[in-house]
């Protein structure tokens, strides 16, 4: 409610500032400005931060600091932060901070009185489900090393997600160049958990050579699924991208798009509706938030157990 109230106010007084900028610009007879496009600022990466302020937009844009380009060979990269890095560098904080202490606290109650309760006990039973029903289920024998792993993809992923469900708060994983990299990493993780585990037999997972073939089957059969085998590798992490990024941005769009309906209608009698319409989107939202990084997680999970369980 409180996400959707500050939308609607935002929202609500940004016409209003920009029609008395606009009339003390211009003369009376100048004709007023077209559609304002306000969804796309709000859902794409910026170089500044929004912060509260008491002023008529309720809001002071904040520039980040500019740092000169690296080049590389021909190529210029540009490393300045953004909105999208400074919440994600929040977000590992957040989790580094908030984990870190759990365990500490879950660590002394459990040597002081035998059980772990309160904020601790939450942080507990949930990695501890994490753990037990989405990791070592899925990952097959020997998965503890793998549960660390987990566990930051489902805490990160999901205070990202959270970030942009706050006022002046941005969505990192409404970034597809976040959402990619988070793909990748979990690819890499899912090729080296295969080398590991099968060793010359993972190239079993590249080229398709089933032994209980007859020969001439075997070589035409190697030839039509080694491509899909390597189309499967790449479509996963692909998969992984897709899903997080397109959730997390429809969700905000979704929301801008109910708020701009009391702009479209003209009318504060039709206000209650969309507001209305918004809350209840917010907190689907939220439960979107956790979901997607479950399905984030349990799919990593899958990927790996399915890799390197290959010579089955």
């Amino acid at each position: 409610m409180l996400r959707s109230l500050s939308c609607a106010m935002l929202l609500a007084l940004a016409p209003v500032a920009l029609s008395a900028q606009e009339h003390s610009e211009h003369a009376p007879a100048t004709p007023a400005a077209g559609p304002v496009d306000f969804i796309t600022p709000h859902i794409t990466d910026g170089s500044h931060l929004e912060i509260p302020w008491p002023n008529s937009h309720l809001a002071k844009e904040i520039e980040l600091p500019k740092i000169a380009p690296v080049h590389i060979g021909s190529m210029e990269v540009d490393l300045s932060p953004t909105k999208h890095v400074v919440f994600m560098l929040l977000a590992a904080v957040v989790v580094a901070v908030v984990l870190i202490s759990a365990a500490s606290a879950s660590r002394t109650q459990h040597e002081t009185e035998g059980r772990t309760k309160g904020f601790a006990g939450a942080m507990e039973a949930m990695a501890l489900y994490l753990r037990n029903e989405v990791v070592l289920p899925n990952v097959g024998h020997h998965g503890e090393a793998f549960v660390p792993f987990a566990l930051t993809l489902f805490f990160f992923i999901l205070t990202c997600n959270l970030f942009g469900m706050i006022p002046y708060g941005a969505t990192a994983t409404g970034n597809i160049a976040v959402t990619a990299t988070l793909a990748l990493i979990t690819a890499v993780v899912v090729e080296v958990a295969g080398i590991r585990a099968n060793g010359i037999g993972y190239l079993s997972t590249i080229f398709y050579w089933n032994k209980d073939l007859p020969i001439v089957m075997r070589v035409m059969m190697f030839f039509i699924m080694s491509p899909v085998e390597m189309v499967g590798k790449i479509s996963k992490p692909f998969a992984l991208t897709i899903r997080l990024f397109a959730n997390m941005t429809a969700g905000h769009i979704l929301l801008l798009a109910l708020i701009g309906l009391i702009f479209a209608f003209q009318s504060w009698a039709f206000a209650g509706v969309p507001v209305l319409m918004a809350t209840v989107i917010s907190l689907l939202e939220l439960f979107v938030s956790f979901l997607q990084a479950f399905i984030f997680t349990l799919l990593a999970c899958v990927f790996i157990g399915q890799i390197r369980e290959a010579h089955h």
